[in-house]
C-alpha cells in the first residue's frame, strides 16, 4: 500500500456571482482541462485536478492506493479581504468534500481557511471537521509573517483541540534577494525552513505538544540547519549529552531536535541521498510519501526512490503508508 500525502486539487469552477477577486476557471478549447485565472496566476489544470474518476485512474496507473488532497497553493491568498477569503475557503472546502465523497477511502481531503484573520480561521476549523474533511492546509507565512508568530497561536491550539492535522505548504514570498526564476526552488526551500523553525523558536511547538503538523518538501532547508540549532542548545556535536556550561542557551526541556521529531515531513526531496539523511536524522516514523501530483509528475511507480533505499520492511511501510494514517489520526485499513 502507498498513500500519497502531498497531492493537490482545484475546483472545476466558481459561482457566477462570486466577488471579482475570486479565481476563475475557463474552458480550454479542444480539451477537458480548465484555465485557472487568479491574480497573476495563469495555470492550465488537467481534468485530474477536479474529477474523481480521473484521480482514481491516475492513482492506479502509478501504484497509489489513496491520496491526501489539499488545495493548490495559489488559492491560499492571504491578501484578500477576510470576508472574501472566507467565502473562497468555503467554496473550495465544499468542492473538496464532494470530491472525497465520490471516492471514499481513496481521497482524504483537507480544507483551507483565511489565516489572515487567525480568529476567523480558528472558528472555521470546526466546520471543516464537520464537513468530513480530515485536516487543514496553510501557507508557510501569512503576508510575510511566519506561522510560528504569536498571533497564530490560538489557531494551532484550536486545531490541536479538534484533533485536526495541519499541512504546511511552503509558499514563495516577494523578495529582491533572488531572481524571479528562483521562486519555485530556493525561495520555497527558505520559506519551508523558516516556517518549521518559527514553530519551535516562537513557542508554538511547546504550547501544542499534540498538534500533528506536516511540512511540504521536508521543510526545505530546515533539516540541514537543525543540527546547528541543536549544537547551540546543547554545546556539543552529534546529539551527545548536553554540556550546559558550553551551551549558548538553556538546556532544560525538549531540545530543538526533540521538537523537530514531533513534526512530519513529506518525501518530495528528489534524491535518494536526501531521503537517507532525513531517515537518519529525523527517523522513519516522521516521513510521509508525497509527490505534489498533479502539479508535478509522479515518479513511476510512485515511491520508487524510497524503495531504492533498501530500508527494513517495517520502516518502509511506515513511510509509504502507516505514518500517513498516524498523521491523519485514523486507524489504518486492515
Amino acid at each position: 500500500m502507498l498513500i500519497d500525502a502531498h497531492a493537490h486539487l482545484l475546483p472545476h469552477d466558481y459561482p457566477a456571482d462570486a466577488p471579482e477577486c475570486f479565481p476563475r476557471m475557463e474552458p480550454v478549447d479542444g480539451s477537458d482541462a480548465r484555465l485557472l485565472l487568479f491574480g497573476a496566476t495563469r495555470f492550465t489544470a488537467k481534468k485530474v485536478f477536479f474529477d474523481a474518476e480521473a484521480r482514481i485512474e491516475a492513482q492506479d496507473a502509478s501504484g497509489v492506493d489513496a491520496e491526501v488532497l489539499t488545495p493548490m497553493p495559489p488559492l491560499l491568498r492571504h491578501d484578500l479581504p477576510v470576508d472574501d477569503g472566507l467565502a473562497l475557503a468555503r467554496h473550495v472546502n465544499e468542492f473538496t468534500a464532494t470530491l472525497c465523497a465520490a471516492a471514499p477511502g481513496r481521497i482524504y481531503g483537507f480544507g483551507m481557511v483565511p489565516l489572515q484573520d487567525p480568529d476567523t480561521a480558528a472558528a472555521e476549523l470546526k466546520q471543516i471537521r464537520d464537513a468530513g474533511l480530515h485536516g487543514v492546509e496553510i501557507a508557510s507565512a501569512v503576508l510575510g509573517t511566519p506561522i510560528g508568530d504569536q498571533r497564530f497561536r490560538g489557531f494551532f491550539e484550536e486545531a490541536q483541540r479538534l484533533d485536526l492535522p495541519v499541512f504546511v505548504h511552503a509558499m514563495p514570498v516577494p523578495t529582491d534577494r533572488l531572481p524571479g526564476s528562483a521562486m519555485g526552488t530556493h525561495v520555497v526551500g527558505l520559506e519551508g525552513a523558516t516556517a518549521a523553525a518559527s514553530m519551535i523558536t516562537g513557542g508554538t511547538a511547546a504550547a501544542c505538544p499534540d498538534l500533528r503538523l506536516s511540512f511540504s518538501h521536508a521543510a526545505g532547508g530546515f533539516p540541514l540547519v537543525l543540527p546547528r540549532a541543536q549544537y547551540f542548545w546543547s554545546g556539543v556535536w552529534n546529539e551527545e549529552p548536553p554540556e550546559p556550561a558550553r551551551a549558548f542557551a538553556h538546556t532544560e526541556g525538549p531540545s530543538p531536535m526533540d521538537y523537530a521529531r514531533r513534526f512530519y515531513y513529506d518525501s518530495m526531496v528528489f534524491d535518494h541521498r536526501a531521503l537517507r539523511y532525513l531517515v537518519d536524522l529525523l527517523g522513519h516514523d516522521r516521513l510521509l510519501a508525497g509527490s505534489d501530483f498533479p502539479a508535478m509528475p509522479r515518479e513511476q511507480p510512485c515511491g520508487r526512490t524510497l524503495r531504492s533505499l533498501d530500508l527494513p520492511a517495517a520502516e518502509l511501510e511506515d513511510i509509504i503508508w502507516f505514518n500517513a494514517f498516524r498523521w491523519l489520526g485514523l486507524d489504518p485499513p486492515a
